[in-house]
């Protein structure tokens, strides 16, 4: 078990040093670098005006140089100083991804259970009027994008019903404020999950110890609690494992939809206003969340199927 939680933080942080390059490199080019250099001193700044100001400001050493003090200080916590919002990075980027985490765990709390519950009776019934039904819902669900539902929902709940708020507000956790966002995301992500639980749940019901097990009298319930939902749920749980990242910069949309000041309305922000320190670190966010939950994603395979081992 040591050996391969070694072997995979070092594939993780050799993958982080190579994405947080590819980052650092693509949001430092010279033609976000010259945006930067006229919205901080002076719209109508000649070009050698440009290039003395990016001098002046270490920008136009090399880039090995600037990454490498930028990723000395990141490791210490530093992430630099936000042009946009006029303060350090930490104090701009920790609290907004605060309220996304908020919204992702109720997202979560929801999505799953409904998601694996809608999967699971769908592959148990394989053909069944239970099966179409379900299934039908969760293809329209996933079909329909969230800013086609949030839109729809905003006018349903909001404009026409007036029992939710159509504009979510960062840090007030009541329901007429987190509905419509939770339920945007929600009915866009448990179709995807519920048709990935469905399939393997189908595979697994069609497997030879399952019909052996039925074969010998077990009640189908029996068969279903204490043989097949636990190897169905393998290929569910990498799905799942997947929301945290999409979730993180998949919101996006979503909170500029609902004006939820989050992690992704803060990337958007950071990103139209060419705030580099603060898109970087939303990258580096973005990155380190990926392969962390992909190490979990690792972990977890091997305590829900046996078979697999660690190497």
């Amino acid at each position: 078990m040591l050996v391969f939680l070694l072997k995979r933080l070092i594939v993780l942080f050799l993958t982080l040093i190579c994405l947080s390059f590819t980052v650092f490199s693509l949001v430092t080019i010279e033609p976000n670098l010259k945006k930067l250099a006229l919205n901080q001193a002076n719209m109508r700044m000649e070009e050698d005006e440009v290039q003395s100001w990016l001098e002046k400001n270490g920008y136009k050493r090399p880039l090995l140089v600037q990454y490498g003090e930028w990723l000395g200080n990141a490791v210490t916590g530093d992430f630099g100083y936000s042009t946009h919002f006029r303060k350090p990075v930490n104090e701009v980027i920790w609290p907004k991804l605060g309220h996304t985490g908020i919204l992702m765990f109720w997202v979560f709390l929801l999505t799953i259970p409904i998601a694996l519950m809608i999967g699971v009776l769908a592959g148990m019934r394989e053909g069944t009027k239970t099966d179409r039904s379900l299934s039908i819902f969760a293809i329209f669900t996933t079909s329909v994008p969230p800013y086609v539902s949030g839109i729809l929902f905003t006018i349903l709940f909001s404009s026409w019903l007036g029992i939710l708020k159509g504009v979510a507000k960062a840090g007030n956790i009541t329901f007429a404020n987190f509905a419509l966002p939770v339920l945007t995301i929600v009915a866009y992500d448990i179709g995807y999950i519920a048709r990935m639980t469905r399939a393997s749940m189908v595979e697994v019901m069609g497997s030879q110890y399952i019909r052996t097990a039925r074969l010998k009298g077990m009640p189908f319930m029996a068969v279903v609690l204490k043989h097949a939902l636990r190897n169905a749920l393998i290929a569910p749980f990498t799905v799942i494992m997947l929301q945290f990242p999409w979730l993180l910069t998949g919101v996006v949309i979503v909170e500029k939809l609902f004006n939820y000041k989050g992690f992704g309305f803060l990337l958007v922000s950071a990103a139209d206003q060419n705030d580099i320190d603060v898109t970087l670190a939303c990258g580096v966010v973005a990155v380190v969340l990926v392969l962390t939950t992909q190490l979990i994603s690792d972990i977890g395979y091997i305590f829900l199927n046996p078979r697999i081992r660690f190497s």
